[in-house]
C-alpha cells in the first residue's frame, strides 16, 4: 500500500487484515450463490425432466439426482478446467454441475442430434470431452477401472490434475472396485473415490448388502486417506474435497470418501417415488434436511440472500429450463446413417 509509510507496522497489518476480511466475505457469499444456483439448476432440471418422461418425451432408463445435489455441486465446484470426472448413470446433476448446457442434456435425454453425444447415449451415458466429463456409465462399478486408468494417464503424463470417480454405495461390493483401489494407492493415482451413499441399492437397504455399513471404512484396506461425509451439507462436502484434491495434486495419494445423502425419488422412474422398500416416514425425516433448504437457511441468516433474491433465481432457472425443452423439441433427430459413425475410431497410420 502506498500509505504504508505513513503508519505504524502494526496498524499496516491490522488495515490489510480487515481489507482481505472483507472481501472473503464477499468472495463467500459469492460463492455460495453459484452453489444455490447449482443445486437449484439441478433440482429444477430433473423436475421438468421427471415430467418429460411421465408424458413420453424420454424413453429408457432414466435415474433422477433429486436430494444429492450437495454433493455434485459441492465437489465439482473445486474443480479446475483440466480436471477430469466420471461417473454412473444418475448423471444429469453432475453434468450441469460441471458445466453442460441445460439445452445439450435435455437434447440428448429426448435422443436429438444436439445432445451432448448426439444423442446417442441418453440418459445414462452423458458425456461431454471438452468438460472432461468421461460420461456416465450404465454397468454398475465397471467405470471404476476406468478412473483408475485416467489417474495413471495423468501421472504418466506428468500433470497435476485429478480425476474423481462418482459411485453409488452398491458399487463398492464389485471386485472391480477392490482392485481399482488397491492400484491407486499402490501406485499414487491422482483419483478421488466418491461413494454417494444413497441408502439403496435399487430396492435393497445397505445393511442388506454390505458386511460393513461405514463404507469408508474399506479404504483402511489399501492404506488410503478417507472420510465419512454429511452429503446434505453443501459445506462439508467442500471442506472434505478440498483437502483430498490437495493431496492428489501434491503426491499423487488418491482418497475414499463415503458422502451420505438420499434420494428424494425412486431409483428410476420405474419406481418413481419410493416404490415399497422404504416408508413414508423415513422419506419425510430425510426431506427435513434437504440440501437446498439447508444452504438457502444459511445463506438467508447470515444476510447474504434475501427469499425475494431467490424467487427471482428460481424463476429464471424454471425459464432456462423451459428453454431447454424447447429445444430439445426442435432438434433433429438423427438420420438412420447416423447408426454406423462414431462406432470406430480412424488412425492416419
Amino acid at each position: 500500500m502506498s500509505t504504508a509509510k505513513t503508519r505504524k507496522k502494526g496498524e499496516t497489518v491490522r488495515a490489510d487484515a480487515k481489507a482481505d476480511a472483507k472481501a472473503s466475505e464477499v468472495t463467500s457469499a459469492a460463492t455460495n450463490r453459484e452453489l444455490l444456483y447449482s443445486m437449484l439448476l439441478q433440482r429444477r432440471f430433473e423436475e421438468r425432466v421427471a415430467e418429460m418422461y411421465a408424458i413420453g418425451r424420454i424413453g429408457g432408463f432414466c435415474h433422477l439426482y433429486i436430494g444429492q445435489e450437495a454433493i455434485s455441486t459441492g465437489v465439482i465446484s473445486l474443480l479446475r478446467a483440466d480436471d477430469y470426472i466420471i461417473t454412473t448413470y444418475r448423471d444429469h446433476g453432475q453434468a450441469l454441475a460441471r458445466g453442460m448446457t441445460p439445452r445439450a442434456a435435455m437434447a440428448e435425454l429426448f435422443g436429438r442430434q444436439d445432445g451432448c453425444a448426439k444423442g446417442k447415449g441418453g440418459s445414462m451415458h452423458m458425456f461431454d470431452k471438452q468438460l472432461g466429463f468421461l460420461g456416465g456409465h450404465g454397468i454398475v462399478g465397471g467405470h471404476i477401472p476406468i478412473a483408475a486408468g485416467v489417474g495413471f494417464a495423468i501421472k504418466y503424463r506428468g500433470g497435476d490434475q485429478v480425476i474423481v470417480c462418482f459411485m453409488g454405495e452398491a458399487a463398492v461390493n464389485n471386485g472391480a472396485f477392490h482392485e481399482a483401489l488397491n492400484m491407486a494407492a499402490l501406485w499414487k493415482l491422482p483419483c478421488l473415490f466418491i461413494i454417494e451413499n444413497n441408502r439403496y441399492g435399487m430396492g435393497t437397504a445397505v445393511e442388506r448388502a454390505s458386511a460393513i455399513h461405514d463404507i469408508y471404512k474399506r479404504g483402511a484396506s489399501y492404506d488410503m486417506p478417507r472420510d465419512v461425509v454429511d452429503g446434505q451439507d453443501v459445506h462439508a462436502v467442500r471442506k472434505a474435497t478440498e483437502e483430498a484434491i490437495e493431496r492428489a495434486r501434491t503426491d499423487g495419494t488418491p482418497t475414499l470418501l463415503e458422502i451420505r445423502t438420499y434420494r428424494f425419488m425412486g431409483h428410476s422412474m420405474s419406481d418413481a417415488v419410493s416404490g415399497t422398500y422404504r416408508t413414508k416416514e423415513e422419506l419425510e425425516q430425510y426431506l427435513k434436511r434437504d440440501p437446498i433448504a439447508l444452504h438457502r437457511q444459511r445463506m438467508e441468516e447470515a444476510g447474504e440472500i434475501s427469499p425475494a433474491d431467490v424467487a427471482a433465481m428460481d424463476e429464471e432457472i424454471k425459464k432456462i429450463v423451459q428453454d431447454s425443452i424447447d429445444f430439445a423439441e426442435q432438434s433433429p433427430e438423427l438420420p438412420l446413417e447416423a447408426l454406423m459413425e462414431d462406432i470406430l475410431v480412424e488412425t492416419t497410420s
